[in-house]
């Protein structure tokens, strides 16, 4: 009888448990102690998509240079316009960085449609691309800035201010809370996640017909064992290592912002150290349930 009882109890305790009754719903709303994650990156957020909740933040309102994390917004304002992606633009001189003399693998006089502009911008982070896509504008470069400006403000990004289209500019900034928010709008353009969640891809340069293979400055795209939807990097030297993604980690849909990282690799490692964080938590909520059920 005794045995009887025991095993009537377990399948009661699993059942409240499948159909959604307090014990799990209880366990399922904590969420993981911030205090046992660190990150090199001075200032970050870690979100669930779906609930909107912060699960670790730090120096969240902190405005800091963003780099080419810009590029988000660029990409948004860009087809925001619906303009023609098939166009042919070409690369001008005036496209050419001649604050930081960054390297570009578009030479003066290269030729792409709209389309890989945007593609050769987000993935590779090509500044000239860029620069291209802001400068043949409705209305030039100045346009296109305030069209970021005011597209920034309608998200509430409060904090955030846009000087150019590449990120090269230190004006542009923003803060890792303001990021959040413009991951959570990106998000809404499958054009922006087909682009940015690819590892690696190839435009062909018009007229001359020589074929240009680029891949995504984000190595975690490209890596079996990390599931991105949408990314971002950023690098200036005022800026750090930026990176910001959508990922799915622990079977959590996420949105994750790291800023002002210091050293080459740094924002890999927090991204690699969220992911232990959470797995270890995760683990460990498994263990609780099953122990609370019993």
């Amino acid at each position: 009888m005794r045995l009887y009882i025991t095993v009537l109890l377990l399948v009661l305790g699993c059942e409240s448990v499948l159909a959604g009754q307090q014990p799990f719903e209880q366990a399922a709303i904590i969420k993981p102690n911030p205090a046992k994650l660190w990150l090199r990156s001075h200032a970050a957020v870690v979100m669930d998509q779906h609930t909107g909740q912060i699960l670790y933040q730090k120096n969240a309102k902190q405005v800091l240079p963003i780099a080419s994390i810009t590029k988000l917004m660029t990409a948004m304002v860009l087809i925001d316009a619906g303009l023609d992606m098939d166009e042919v633009i070409r690369i001008k001189r005036e496209d050419k960085d001649t604050l930081r003399w960054s390297k570009s693998r578009l030479p003066i006089g290269a030729r792409l449609s709209r389309m890989d502009m945007l593609k050769i911008s987000l993935m590779a982070s090509e500044n000239r691309a860029a620069a291209a896509l802001a400068r043949t504008f409705p209305g030039g470069k100045a346009a296109f800035i305030q069209a970021m400006n005011d597209k920034a403000k309608s998200l509430q990004m409060n904090k955030t201010r846009f000087s150019d289209s590449t990120g090269l500019i230190t004006e542009n900034q923003s803060t890792a809370a303001d990021l959040s928010k413009l991951l959570k709008a990106a998000w809404q353009y499958p054009l922006i996640r087909d682009i940015s969640g690819t590892g690696k891809d190839a435009v062909t340069l018009q007229r001359r017909k020589n074929k240009l293979e680029f891949f995504n400055t984000n190595r975690l795209v490209r890596r079996a064992n990390w599931q991105v939807g949408m990314s971002k990097t950023g690098y200036i030297k005022e800026s750090g290592r930026c990176l910001v993604m959508q990922a799915n980690i622990s079977n959590r849909d996420l949105f994750i912002v790291l800023l002002n990282a210091q050293g080459k690799l740094s924002s890999y490692g927090d991204s690699g150290r969220i992911r232990k964080w959470l797995n270890n938590f995760d683990t460990n909520q498994q263990a609780s349930l099953f122990i609370h059920n019993i």
